[in-house]
């Protein structure tokens, strides 16, 4: 019941914003001019999202133990998705930044999530998004990790 609640409020700001991510980064960067990597991997990651078909709920959430990136629904899943974008390879695959200190933020900030929207009883996942693009006129290789991370800390058994 919660998360049809949750939902529905979600498809409102979907439906309205869906019609506007074709031009989204051509606009903003008329507007604005050019934006950091990791900003235009984070709405990269979302177009992608949305183009399979998920809700978008959040953007860049923020809690007391850090930010997760995006919170969107596949099915009847809330998934935390943490975005990684890099240039290059040369430091490794941007995955790999996840390590154990950042999924136990995110394991911390996604049950304070959870819990301020009173949802601890929904399914949920983590999955991290893996964007390179060495240059932002041509289109960035995105690979899509689910249940990237099992939740770890003091959270885990949620």
């Amino acid at each position: 019941m919660k998360l049809a609640r949750l939902l529905r409020i979600a498809f409102n700001r979907a439906a309205f914003c869906r019609p506007l991510t074709g031009i989204y980064d051509r606009v903003d960067s008329y507007l604005f001019g050019p934006t950091k990597l990791g900003d235009q991997g984070e709405r990269a990651a979302e177009r992608h999202l949305l183009r399979q078909g998920w809700i978008i709920i959040e953007r860049g959430y923020s809690g007391r133990s850090g930010e997760i990136d995006l919170i969107a629904v596949d099915g009847q899943t809330i998934v935390f998705v943490e975005v990684k974008t890099r240039s290059s390879y040369r430091k490794g695959h941007p995955a790999e930044a996840v390590d154990d200190s950042k999924q136990r933020y995110l394991t911390q900030t996604a049950y304070a999530y959870l819990k301020k929207k009173q949802l601890i009883d929904c399914s949920f996942r983590f999955d991290v998004i893996s964007i390179v693009w060495p240059d932002v006129t041509q289109a960035p290789k995105i690979e899509h990790f689910e249940n990237a991370f099992e939740p770890t800390g003091r959270f885990q058994m949620v």
